[in-house]
């Protein structure tokens, strides 16, 4: 008997989609920076925060196990999660807005990304659905999107005007590819944004609101950075406050709210997240709930770490000032390094860097020499990229090229995180500025350096 040898997937075979999208953030950059890091074996510290590392009381830690089916953590749960533990989530929801939120509303899931994914399933039934999505962009939401066979409908944040959402600039893109034969069907708004930084005005929202009610889109609110606020003439307003607050409830306007313990608190590796959908029918919601059974549950200690995040320590409990001032000093730190990198980007030559207003990153623009941008094209590489790994093997600093999110045609951006260490800022920055300084009079109109590249 004869077997066929030929391997049952390949590159060639495999869906086509998945070689189309990209991913910046664990791209190129990130895959150099950890060869470097092997090379190194540098284990930076980092700061535990007590949210997740002791449990307000043992009688809540009883409660929580007493409320699982198996009583133990190593069982499956609801596919929306532990119920004790959604109507946690709802009642901080609730305190955090003023507006009433129920358990059936909250599905647990395993950070945002997965809860991301299961609402394009959802809504994406062919190429001819279209999404509203912010460029630049979380390289994640055109991933799923092409991923799930719909087509990104992208509108521009203003960077002139700190990232700022116009909202003529959505109209006009909606019109267009309505035009073209898309129905699209919903509208993504990172708030505060990444990698951008920019932290919507309630203004703002309130016109996101009224434009996605008008037009009958489904709002997805991505509000994981709703800790990280730094300017202190901005606050954070959850889409859902916004919109009770104009007097919409769940008959005028479906929305889906996101939010993980990843980057507030930094507990990526716990995958912890939630999405409240309001404004959904009851069919609707028992498809979603369909949808998020095919996974089984998220995992259990996830869900709880979301709980203990939507119910921290309060005022009289035994642990409220440790973790209060724990916070106080994380928050305070986050301030200092963003502005340090801020003016530190801004001292630079040729670069420009709007105020980093909340989230965790810095998206400064760079005006590179001709030279530079032709050796980049000699290299086979975009500017930005050029540039990156120039930066990282000459300094070690990791940053993501700008084109990875979809940066603006004719632009070069690079995203820097405000999460080194505090106490390693200003080294960074002087390490940084050597490397600019060096690299601007390298490339400053030399046609040496591109004789000395075709050698």
């Amino acid at each position: 008997m004869s077997y066929n040898k030929a391997p049952s997937i390949t590159a060639e075979t495999i869906n086509p989609r998945v070689k189309i999208i990209r991913y910046a953030p664990c791209g190129e950059i990130v895959k150099h920076a950890a060869r470097l890091e092997q090379e190194i074996e540098e284990n930076p510290a980092s700061i535990p925060l007590t949210l997740s590392k002791s449990p307000c009381s043992i009688r809540r830690a009883r409660r929580i196990l007493n409320s699982i089916p198996s009583k133990d953590t190593g069982g499956y749960t609801d596919c929306r999660g532990i119920k004790c533990l959604r109507q946690v989530v709802a009642d901080g929801i609730t305190a955090r807005d003023g507006f009433p939120s129920t358990a059936d509303d909250i599905f647990l899931t395993d950070g945002a990304t997965s809860a991301i994914n299961l609402m394009m399933q959802i809504l994406i039934r062919s190429h001819e659905d279209g999404i509203l999505s912010p460029l630049p962009e979380y390289p994640l939401y055109s991933a799923s999107i092409i991923l799930h066979g719909g087509t990104m409908v992208p509108y521009n944040l203003t960077e002139d005007n700190g990232w700022g959402l116009e909202i003529f600039e959505v109209k006009r893109c909606l019109e267009e590819a309505r035009s073209a034969g898309l129905t699209v069907r919903a509208m993504v708004v990172i708030n505060p944004g990444n990698p951008t930084g920019q932290v919507l005005s309630i203004t703002n929202q309130e016109e996101i609101v009224e434009f996605c009610r008008k037009e009958g889109l489904v709002i997805l609110a991505d509000e994981v950075y709703q800790e990280n606020i730094y300017a202190e003439n901005k606050k954070f307003h959850s889409f859902k406050k916004v919109a009770r607050s104009l007097a919409y409830d769940e008959n005028d306007l479906t929305l889906v709210s996101l939010h993980s313990v990843s980057m507030s608190y930094g507990e990526s590796g716990r995958r912890g997240g939630y999405m409240e959908v309001s404004g959904v029918a009851a069919n609707v919601k028992d498809q979603i709930y369909k949808v998020a059974s095919l996974t089984l549950c998220p995992n259990i200690a996830g869900q709880i770490l979301v709980s203990l995040a939507m119910d921290p320590p309060k005022l009289g409990d035994e642990s409220f000032e440790s973790f209060d001032k724990e916070k106080e000093q994380i928050r305070s730190s986050f301030c200092k390094r963003a502005k340090t990198l801020e003016k530190a980007f801004s001292g630079l030559e040729g670069v420009t860097c709007n105020k980093l207003e909340g989230a965790l990153y810095l998206f400064p623009r760079l005006h590179l020499p001709s030279a530079a941008i032709r050796a980049a094209d000699f290299e086979g590489v975009s500017p930005d990229i050029f540039y990156a790994h120039r930066l990282l093997d000459a300094t070690g600093i990791a940053v993501v090229p700008g084109s990875g999110f979809h940066q603006a045609s004719g632009t070069i951006h690079i995203r820097c995180t405000i999460l080194p260490d505090e106490r390693k800022i200003e080294a960074m920055v002087a390490r940084l500025r050597a490397f600019h300084k060096a690299f601007m009079n390298e490339f400053r109109g030399s046609q040496q350096v591109m004789n000395d590249l075709r050698r």
